[in-house]
């Protein structure tokens, strides 16, 4: 046996006949054998994704330039018998490790949920008996049977019968698509009216739902998060490696041992590494996404919330996140001798709520809304929409006249009224058209005679849409405000799309996707820059989008609620699901509101600003502070031929630096009005000027600690690590304004955090706690010197920060 398979949409053009011997298959089934050797050929009916071991994931951590460079400064304090500092930074690493790993586990949620998604049951032919199997099973060339309720396992092609499908979580289409024989219908799309016989052509990952899975498997965004912690990583080791080799080679000139140099190598690579940073972003980022949930934002993928925070680009998905997803009557045209009224309970009374039909379901609601009243009006007799009629219809009783509504297709209904004359016809038609170059969908409503049930009259027309939500302009115009422009994308044609783009405020220019294919990317990023929609696209073609972005250096946010949507959710930096969205959507999106509206995006993308200015700050404080801690490590060693640092000052500066000042995960900011973007080369050059006046300080402290109180080496030592901790506090307060320090005041916890160090490290000091003790007199000089020159330099630092645009 030789099956080749082809697309699914190949096979739309394929006659039955041909794709039965294209398949193999006949009417009766497949047998027990070919099932066997189509299962080992094409592989089961569901995605396959590798599973990562955890414990794997987890030793990871300890792999790559950050963990070596910590790694080699652990076995050196070994070496030279520090075992306290080794002890310390084997702490630094596995809480950096298993913070990393409980926030990255489970990134493959999306990829399980499309295999839950594909494990249900369907009633298969084979071997001339019909069954009941795990879809999973289901191979190209069965024989399947499909009804009212039923999700389709695979692509299949109808042999006999017709359907209602709901596609809705596929294409993103809200109108349910009538389908016959010979037509293809999706797996994972509803049958919501009807009943078929199909045969399967596709399965697994190359049905129409399976692409999508594999497009969620291979959809990733850039980490920027990793880019911009590498970027400072680099910049510090250039750093503290150049000082390094510099002390070392005036160390072996003038004799020192090797232990010393080994030491201070120790020293520099504690100093320059940010030991901390992967463990704070993560908990700032926790922090606001604790505060997103309490607003009905919940963060599934941390690093989104700082990356929302360069975010210009937002792809809007029409259907379920512009729109309500929901079909809605938009108003009631009567023709003659009728009025909006008797239009809409004549539609009304051809509906039934039990069907769970959508249109029935809009019908009803538009004429509640409306008050009609017909309580004299009894229906006695009901027939659902079939598609071979693509009418609903039901006998009336009132008192003792009973008469016939009709409601359906208007190119069906309209023939079928004895009324209509060429002026109505023209009066029909010109409504007709004006709906559909807005997009709607027109229903016909007709009325029999009162005791005639075949005289059909008809009464009037009803225009179907799905309205756009009650926010959705409202946060358009918020995020214009913040910088970023709105693009709309939609699978439906270009007619809705323009009509919905002008309702939420985003104007008329949309263009189909056909429009720009064939272009150079270069050529369809400058057309997309100018548009405000593209329509007619599919699901990989969004995803595709959001790739074009990124590849010309935007960060995209991407809304959306569908199956379709889920590559194109996954592969964007901010990937938003909307509160009704599906369960395959929530696992892709990286934020995922859970309450109906979207105007929570807005606040999300304001709160990453909040985020992107705390860990802004952390930077600017870290950078700033290898820049004085190795400046005054090198000058100090040519000034006093000795380490004016102990290993284990070196220790306890990273905790009181790094690790209090995670306290910034809740301190007082603003977000910016514009994008922010992470300039690690401006934002260098700022730290660096304060940097430098700080190594001025140091200088100045080594001085008075060694002419002016004449301490020894261990007193000297003791008083540096004082005086840098000092400084560390204080510097913190005036890098996160970005203007003059006194113009926010700082948040509780920061401030409790910065008095505690401070109060912590004079006491342990003065009592000479590990380390040898000063008096109480140097404690304070340390303190006094380290404020006043501290915020002196908020000036320089104010002139630094406007000119390198922070």
């Amino acid at each position: 046996m030789e099956v080749n398979l082809k697309p699914t949409s190949d096979y739309k053009q394929l006659s039955l006949e041909d794709t039965f011997k294209l398949l193999e298959a006949t009417e009766n089934g497949l047998t027990g054998v070919e099932v066997n050797d189509r299962l080992n050929k094409f592989g089961y009916n569901k995605t396959e994704e590798k599973k990562k071991n955890p414990i794997v994931q987890f030793v990871s951590r300890f792999w790559g330039p950050m963990p070596w460079l910590l790694e080699f400064a652990m076995i050196l304090s070994f070496f030279l018998s520090h075992e306290v500092e080794g002890i310390i930074i084997f702490a630094l690493l596995v809480i950096n490790a298993i913070i990393g790993f409980m926030h990255t586990r489970g990134s493959q949620k999306a990829v399980e949920l499309l295999k839950q998604r594909l494990a249900i049951e369907a009633k298969v032919l084979r071997n001339g008996e019909w069954s009941l199997i795990e879809s999973s099973e289901v191979v190209p060339g069965d024989i399947i049977v499909v009804k009212l309720g039923d999700i389709i396992p695979a692509d299949a092609k109808i042999l006999s019968g017709e359907l209602s499908i709901d596609e809705s979580a596929l294409t993103g289409e809200s109108l349910p698509v009538e389908s016959k024989s010979s037509d293809v219908v999706y797996s994972g799309s509803v049958v919501r009216q009807g009943e078929a016989r199909c045969m399967v052509i596709n399965t697994g990952a190359n049905t129409y739902f399976g692409r999508t899975a594999e497009l969620v498997k291979i959809a990733k965004p850039k980490s920027h998060q990793e880019e911009i912690m590498m970027a400072i990583v680099k910049y510090m080791m250039y750093l503290g490696i150049a000082a390094a080799i510099v002390v070392s080679a005036y160390a072996l000139i003038i004799h020192d041992s090797v232990l010393l140099i080994l030491t201070f190598t120790v020293i520099f690579l504690m100093g320059a590494v940010p030991v901390a940073l992967p463990a704070v972003m993560t908990i700032v980022q926790a922090v606001t996404g604790i505060k997103l949930a309490e607003e009905g934002v919940l963060v599934t993928r941390l690093d989104s919330i700082e990356d929302a925070a360069s975010i210009s680009i937002l792809c809007l998905d029409k259907t379920g996140t512009i729109t309500q997803n929901k079909l809605s009557v938009v108003d009631s045209v009567p023709f003659p001798g009728f009025s909006k009224e008797n239009v809409a309970s004549y539609a009304k009374l051809a509906s039934r709520a039990e069907g769970m039909d959508l249109i029935d379901t809009a019908i009803i609601e538009y004429a509640n809304n409306k008050g009609v009243n017909h309580a004299a009006d009894k229906q006695i007799e009901y027939t659902p929409f079939n598609p071979a009629i693509r009418r609903t219809e039901a006998i009336i009783e009132s008192g003792d006249i009973k008469y016939r509504v009709v409601k359906g297709a208007a190119q069906v209904i309209i023939p079928m009224c004895k009324n209509v004359d060429k002026t109505l016809m023209d009066l029909a038609n010109k409504s007709i058209h004006e709906f559909s170059q807005k997009g709607y969908r027109t229903i016909a409503v007709a009325k029999s005679k009162d005791g005639k049930l075949d005289d059909l009259i008809l009464a009037g027309l009803l225009p179907l849409a799905d309205p756009p939500r009650p926010d959705s302009k409202t946060m358009i115009e918020e995020a214009k405000k913040l910088g970023v422009k709105s693009i709309m994308l939609t699978g439906d044609n270009i007619s809705i799309a323009k009509e919905i783009a002008q309702q939420v405020g985003l104007g008329n220019n949309i263009i189909k996707l056909k429009d720009i294919e064939g272009l150079t990317p270069e050529e369809q990023i400058k057309v997309v820059n100018g548009i405000s929609g593209i329509a007619e696209i599919y699901p990989e073609d969004k995803y595709k989008i959001v790739k074009l972005l990124q590849s010309e250096g935007f960060l995209v946010g991407m809304t959306g609620d569908g199956v379709n949507d889920a590559p194109a959710l996954k592969q964007a930096e901010m990937g938003i699901a909307v509160s009704n969205a599906t369960d395959v959507a929530k696992a892709s999106a990286s934020v995922v509101l859970t309450e109906s509206g979207v105007s929570e995006i807005v606040e999300g993308i304001k709160r990453s600003r909040e985020t992107y200015q705390r860990m802004l700050t952390w930077v600017i404080n870290k950078i700033t502070k290898v820049i004085q801690v190795v400046g005054v490590l090198t000058i100090g060693f040519f000034m006093t031929r000795q380490m004016v640092l102990s290993l284990l000052g070196m220790s306890l500066l990273v905790f009181a630096n790094d690790f209090v000042t995670m306290s910034l995960a809740t301190d007082n900011v603003k977000h910016t009005d514009d994008p922010n973007k992470w300039d690690i080369k401006n934002i260098t050059f700022a730290s660096l000027v304060i940097g430098v006046l700080l190594v001025i300080q140091g200088i100045i402290a080594i001085i008075i600690g060694r002419d002016y109180f004449h301490m020894n080496l261990k007193m000297l030592q003791t008083f540096m690590m004082l005086t840098l901790v000092f400084t560390s506090q204080f510097r913190v307060l005036i890098v996160r304004e970005r203007k003059y320090f006194w113009e926010s005041f700082p948040g509780k916890a920061l401030m409790a955090s910065t008095t505690i160090s401070i109060l912590l490290f004079g006491l342990l000091v003065f009592y000479g706690i590990f380390v040898s003790p000063l008096t109480l007199t140097q404690v304070l000089v340390s303190l006094v010197f380290s404020a006043l020159f501290t915020f002196a330099i908020d000036i320089p630092k104010y002139l630094a920060f406007r000119r390198f645009g922070l």
